[in-house]
């Protein structure tokens, strides 16, 4: 993946945290995906009062990209209005690995601050669907 593609998704990831929904937290998420068709998916997290019930926007994007048709993605930009960077959590970790076990993961920011990454170093001897046979 080249530059100019990596600047194009970290761009729909910032316009996308525009769109946030967080009352709550105050903790604005946008996430762009690049799916293996070449489109890209925009996300931005949405809480919801029953905190459970809060979609990220890493989630949101893949889901996104998944109801178009798409079956896996390439790579996903997350980005944060904040000093330091903020890698996906946990759950977001484990849908990646659902769509894109290979994926490049980059988070960035406000500062010069990024983190660029693979799944496999983010989520070490994953669970997914190779598993289940």
């Amino acid at each position: 993946m080249n530059a100019s593609s990596i600047r194009r998704l970290e761009k729909i990831a910032r316009s996308a945290a525009k769109s946030s929904y967080s009352p709550y937290s105050q903790f604005t998420v946008g996430a762009a995906v690049l799916a293996d068709s070449g489109k890209i998916y925009a996300g931005a997290n949405v809480e919801n009062a029953s905190f459970g019930l809060c979609n990220c926007a890493e989630r949101i994007a893949i889901c996104s990209a998944i109801t178009a048709g798409e079956k896996k993605i390439q790579c996903i930009v997350v980005y944060t209005p904040t000093q330091a960077v903020t890698p996906p959590c946990g759950s977001c970790r484990q849908v990646i690995n659902e769509f894109g076990p290979q994926a490049r993961i980059i988070s960035v920011c406000d500062s010069d601050d990024r983190i660029e990454t693979t799944l496999d170093a983010l989520l070490p001897g994953a669970f997914g669907p190779a598993n289940l046979g």
